[in-house]
């Protein structure tokens, strides 16, 4: 399982590894030993890495953050000041990327999540790590001319996770919905939102 690449410093590695077995096995298959024979590396390498299991599920939620980032891409949105339509498209490839190509990705990122519910020290850092999208996110729907931009992020972000989750995990894993479809959906979205 190991997925070393040659430019990966060593935190990446475990962080990497660590996703990938969350993905794979859940939150009862990552330990420190797990990830240790998971990258290939000497017993003992990941706990110098992130010595507690607080520490390594931090490391996996800021290395997930990051990949999700680049995934998602949103600093090559277009200008959302160029319409709804402009913002729906961007948003509609950005959501069909990580539907297409990240569901390791989503079902790390679920894991994470649901664990942050048991652990208030992971909620905090998770929901920090999480406020630099939202924050983009507001600032995308104020040019495009929300009037309640958060209560808008949450509507947004509860319809892509929701189609995200359905098609990742739930009841729709095997009916990905197209480019198109996914576009539709957000251009009514917004369109509600900002009543165009």
């Amino acid at each position: 399982m190991s997925v070393r690449t040659p430019t990966a410093s060593r935190a990446d590695l475990v962080a990497d590894t660590a996703l990938a077995l969350l993905a794979e096995r859940g939150m009862r298959g990552l330990t420190h030993r797990a990830v240790d024979e998971a990258a290939g590396l000497p017993q003992g390498s990941t706990s110098n890495v992130a010595r507690t299991r607080q520490a390594l599920l931090e490391l996996a939620v800021r290395r997930h953050a990051e990949r999700e980032a680049r995934v998602l891409a949103l600093e090559e949105m277009p200008d959302p000041r160029s319409g709804p339509d402009a913002l729906a498209e961007g948003l509609a490839l950005a959501v069909h990327r990580s539907l297409t190509g990240g569901s390791e990705l989503l079902i790390a990122r679920y894991e994470l999540a649901l664990e942050a519910t048991r652990r208030p020290e992971l909620r905090a850092f998770y929901d920090a790590t999480g406020a630099v999208f939202k924050e983009q996110l507001a600032a995308m729907l104020t040019a495009v001319g929300s009037t309640d931009p958060a209560r808008h992020v949450l509507s947004l972000v509860a319809w892509a996770d929701g189609l995200m989750f359905s098609c990742a995990a739930g009841s729709f894993s095997a009916e990905v919905p197209s480019l198109d479809e996914v576009r539709r959906g957000l251009r009514e979205l917004l369109a509600g939102m900002l009543g165009t």
